[in-house]
């Protein structure tokens, strides 16, 4: 079995060297099924700038010897972009109480052995170091059941999640574009939030 890769936390702002480790394992990760993601590196350039230019946003990364496997991202809402921030506006939640949790990549060979878990811990531990929050949320994609796509082994992740005390509110979605692998061009696609209380 492959050994578990190491774990550290760096600051949003020291994690801009790793700009293209990070964007590969995105691409590389989000091909799979349900975000189908047909990957650009002009677009991964912009998104993960939003991260670098944040004083408290955080980046963890999972090494391997020097190898970067995964790695898992945040940063306050308010930072983000305006289609992730309006639906906690129209909910009358300050987005400046919200932690942000962007996205968990990891490597298939590397999954299995609690890495995912500790994504969560790390970027909630740093949610608390700043002393501000009262919950933290991140958005999944929506795909239906019948998606042609969908690989028949398919588990969601909702119970992980739900062990980690994330509950799906489905009056919380966001819209995201991108373009999927089988498609001409990009489309929209609805994000559902998943949020957590932060106790303090």
């Amino acid at each position: 079995m492959t050994q578990p890769p190491r774990l550290e936390r760096v600051p949003g702002p020291k994690a801009e060297p790793y700009l293209g480790s990070l964007a590969r394992l995105r691409i590389r990760v989000f091909r799979d099924f349900p975000y189908l993601y047909d990957g650009d590196a002009a677009y991964e350039t912009e998104y993960l700038a939003t991260y670098f230019s944040c004083a408290e946003s955080v980046v963890i990364l999972a090494r391997d010897g020097d190898q970067i496997v995964g790695a898992s991202t945040a940063l306050p809402l308010e930072y983000e972009t305006d289609n992730v921030i309006a639906p906690f506006r129209q909910r009358g939640m300050a987005p400046e109480r919200v932690f942000y949790l962007g996205e968990s990549v990891l490597l298939p060979e590397y999954r299995g052995q609690g890495v995912g878990v500790r994504f969560f811990q790390e970027r909630e531990a740093h949610a608390h170091s700043l002393g501000r929050f009262d919950r933290a949320a991140f958005c999944a994609v929506q795909r239906p059941a019948d998606h042609p796509q969908r690989p028949a082994h398919y588990v969601p992740l909702d119970s992980f999640w739900e062990k980690r005390g994330y509950r799906k509110d489905p009056e919380l979605v966001a819209h995201f574009s991108w373009k999927d692998l089988d498609e001409a061009e990009e489309t929209t696609k609805p994000m559902t939030f998943w949020v957590k209380e932060l106790r303090r």
